[in-house]
């Protein structure tokens, strides 16, 4: 079995405990991350989501501020992320249907300008639109399906360029 060295994780520190990474050193460029989830849903709430029948209200519009409202709450959420001032959180809905499978596709575009990324922004968004989704609609059924829940596009800062490989 390969021995993992604990200083090649930039969360650890010497002695091996969690540490915050330092990026003062680190040059502020333009960062943009997407990232995509989605909820599969059931035929009725399909429906009464698109007709905006539910009772608890517009769904997608709930959704949608609770995915900007995490976007700017990540640090607080995870604890090695760095607080950063998003220049712009943006959550676009799409749906997919397939016979009975009623999939909402949900996208998370985050921007900013700084020395660190905003992928754990992006994903957060989009995880926590999901989880509006689910808690806006668990009355009608339970058996909701998250996921998967994915980095799509990265870019700026030193890596550069990422982009999801798609099958």
């Amino acid at each position: 079995m390969e021995e993992i060295v604990l200083s090649s994780f930039t969360h650890f520190n010497e002695q091996g405990r969690a540490k915050m990474v330092d990026i003062t050193h680190k040059e502020d460029t333009v960062r943009v991350a997407v990232a995509q989830t989605s909820v599969t849903v059931s035929r009725e709430i399909y429906e009464k989501m698109t007709s905006n029948a539910i009772e608890k209200g517009d769904v997608l519009a709930v959704a949608q501020v609770a995915g900007v409202m995490a976007a700017k709450k990540t640090a607080d959420l995870i604890p090695m992320c760095h607080p950063l001032m998003l220049k712009g959180v943006d959550i676009a809905f799409a749906w997919e249907n397939d016979g009975e499978a009623h999939k909402l596709v949900i996208t998370a575009t985050v921007k900013t300008k700084g020395s660190t990324g905003v992928e754990m922004e992006a994903l957060t968004a989009a995880s926590v639109c999901a989880l509006t989704v689910y808690d806006m609609c668990k009355a009608l059924d339970k058996g909701m399906v998250i996921g998967p829940t994915y980095l799509v596009e990265k870019t700026g800062g030193k890596s550069g360029h990422y982009r999801r490989k798609t099958d």
